[in-house]
């Protein structure tokens, strides 16, 4: 008997999505800052074993749509409820119900079963507060099994896969069983790229740019990677260069660091700017960058 099916990881932004779905694949393929609405794309993560496939994805935190972007983003939450196996709700010891009315709706009209976790247990010691969040949780989606975790320690995250695989249907594999994701290496490089960007600039900024991987080459003894920042407007373009380069110079730091250990190769990173005006509500631009 083989077991096979989509496991989907869904929630408000800011609950925890990506620190569980990097835990549970055991590779860091999910970008992690502290901002909200760091992922915007559906990653995949694929678990193997003889016996089974889980294929994880996390997926965008749930919001109403400000531009087209948040539009698509949110068609690959609808798109990840549909195709469910088992539905992973993430939530937090702060949050009494997830953030968008209509996703919760819709998980609880799916006939898939879901786990509901309560994230960041650890920032907590009120132990009223944590059964009333489950208890609230309890009425609000009653088929489901809730655990309370802390994914970035690992609290009670052990418990969570055996359950998954108890859930699985039969099924053959969905993807060779040496596959990792559905994403390729450019994706990953303009993912860290992005998280670079988070991590360093404040406010609209960072939700204001995307990152393009123009060149990728490998080479005997380095990878040389050229990348294009777009930003939205063109007063962003400077902030992102900062005065005689220097911001540029430490994202491309810190993202080369990033990506050398990630790709197990010395890298050479090269950073543009470029201003693609309000490409956010532009669907030939969405499309350039992997948004449909």
């Amino acid at each position: 008997m083989h077991k096979a099916g989509f496991v989907n990881i869904i929630g408000s932004p800011n609950v925890g999505k990506s620190t569980l779905m990097n835990r549970l694949v055991g590779e860091r393929l999910s970008i992690i800052t502290s901002k909200k609405q760091t992922t915007r794309h559906r990653i995949m993560g694929i678990v193997n074993e003889e016996d089974y496939q889980v294929v994880f994805s996390d997926t965008p935190g749930v919001l109403d749509p400000s531009y087209k972007l948040h539009e698509n983003m949110m068609s690959f939450v609808n798109t990840a409820i549909t195709d469910a196996d088992v539905i992973l709700l993430v939530t937090d010891i702060f949050e009494k119900q997830t953030a968008h009315q209509e996703t919760l709706e819709k998980i609880q009209k799916h006939s898939a079963p879901v786990l509901v976790l309560v994230n960041k247990v650890d920032l907590s010691k009120d132990e009223d507060r944590l059964l009333k969040t489950i208890e609230n949780w309890k009425q609000l989606i009653p088929r489901a099994e809730i655990l309370p975790i802390s994914a970035l320690h690992g609290f009670s995250t052990d418990f969570i896969f055996p359950k998954i695989v108890e859930l699985l249907p039969e099924s053959p594999p969905f993807f060779a069983k040496d596959e990792l994701t559905d994403k390729p290496m450019r994706f990953f490089v303009s993912e860290i790229i992005r998280e670079k960007i988070f991590e360093n600039y404040a406010k609209e900024v960072p939700y204001s740019t995307q990152v393009e991987v123009e060149y990728y080459k490998e080479k005997p003894n380095i990878v040389e990677i050229r990348a294009i920042i777009y930003v939205s407007r063109s007063s962003q373009k400077p902030i992102i260069i900062g005065q005689q380069g220097a911001k540029i110079k430490r994202v491309g730091t810190q993202a080369r660091k990033d990506l050398e250990a990630f790709i197990g190769s010395k890298v050479f990173l090269d950073l543009y700017v470029k201003v693609d005006k309000d490409w956010r509500d532009k669907e030939a631009e969405l499309r350039k960058f992997g948004y449909q």
